[in-house]
């Protein structure tokens, strides 16, 4: 497939995306409502994709974001800088000392086990991000002068208020307007919208935003709540997987935005929070691709996973331009990172080209 990419010695970035980072506090293999310590990281669904392009794959990544200016914004600015993200164009806002004008964001997170699911209590509302307005950033200089090949957002930057609806709209536009390619992850989070105007808002904003995007992604709960396409055969809890509706849902979605030049999905079948069965699937061209299939994975910490797979993806698509390919560099990177604690990955690329090729898990010495 042609992305037609810019070239890399003519960008400043191979990638970056805009997002809210929050700290996630993560009470280990215990529970948050008994927790009496945490073990602290970064994470967002937006960062958490350039950072493993970054960390994993070797790209030059950065971050546009805004922190509140105080030490829990510094913090997060630590984490990002230890991720090998540049920070950059991070946006530092002034803040009255208890938050009223704006804050930085909590994300606390346990990871389930067995019958017991994952579970997330999110503390993000008036945060310097959801804030932010297109002036706060100069998107005109990023990707006109400094240069960026690919631009990643999502939905959930959306969701956080209507001025983040407004300022990632424009900050897709311009990319755009400079030749950035746009990937975009819908991940639909209900809870998130039904503060803004709920599941009509979602589609009102991600149907406008979907205009934009060249390669966009999510899962079937995504692509129905926010861009109206059903699926049929799936139960709720997601035990069985009809692959002809997800066939057909992509071929939909792709003829109703012909802007798409490629289309994934994640196909995960949950029998326990700790077993699923996982795979995705990319259409690019007018051809499905499946990537392997890895049976009875067992999951440490799921939360991550659908981002790490956006990033394989996208590092498939932007090195080598086989959808294929790309489809199992992200479902691979996916599956390696729900094996470690938190949203960013911890994989390498060898290990990701090794678990594509078919390596087992014994130990290596």
């Amino acid at each position: 497939m042609e992305l037609n990419l810019k070239k890399r010695e003519d960008c400043a970035f191979d990638a970056a995306s805009i997002g809210e980072v929050m700290l996630r506090l993560d009470p280990g293999e215990g529970r948050i409502r008994t927790a009496r310590s945490f073990r602290v990281w970064e994470g967002g669904g937006e960062y958490n994709v350039v950072r493993g392009l970054r960390k994993c794959f070797g790209l030059k990544t950065a971050v546009i974001t805004a922190f509140a200016d105080n030490e829990v914004g510094h913090l997060a600015e630590d984490f990002i800088m230890q991720g090998g993200v540049d920070t950059s164009l991070i946006h530092w806002m002034k803040t009255d000392g208890i938050g009223r004008t704006c804050r930085n964001g909590l994300n606390f997170t346990e990871r389930g086990f067995g019958i017991r699911g994952a579970k997330g209590c999110s503390d993000r509302a008036n945060t310097a991000i959801s804030k932010a307005t297109p002036e706060d950033f100069d998107f005109e200089y990023i990707f006109g002068k400094l240069g960026v090949r690919w631009l990643h957002t999502g939905g959930i930057y959306a969701a956080l208020s209507e001025q983040a609806c407004e300022t990632v709209l424009a900050a897709i536009k311009t990319a755009k307007k400079y030749g950035t390619i746009v990937s975009y992850d819908l991940n639909y989070r209900p809870s998130m919208w039904s503060a803004i105007g709920g599941l009509e808002k979602a589609q009102e904003v991600n149907k406008e935003i979907a205009r934009y995007v060249d390669v966009m992604i999510g899962n079937e709960e995504d692509f129905t709540a926010c861009l109206g396409f059903e699926i049929e055969g799936n139960d709720a809890n997601l035990k069985t997987l009809n692959l002809e509706g997800y066939k057909k849902m992509i071929n939909e979605a792709a003829a109703t935005y012909p802007n798409f030049k490629a289309v994934a999905t994640t196909l995960r079948q949950v029998k326990t929070a700790t077993v699923n069965d996982w795979s995705a699937i990319c259409w690019a061209d007018g051809e499905i691709y499946k990537a392997k299939d890895y049976k009875d994975l067992e999951i440490m910490d799921r939360v991550g996973g659908g981002d790490s797979f956006a990033s394989g993806l996208v590092y498939g698509l932007m090195t080598t331009g086989d959808p294929e390919l790309a489809v199992n560099y992200g479902a691979a990177h996916g599956a390696l990172a729900m094996t470690t604690p938190g949203d960013t990955t911890m994989a390498t690329k060898s290990e990701v080209e090794a678990v594509m090729g078919g390596a087992g898990a014994r130990v290596q010495r």
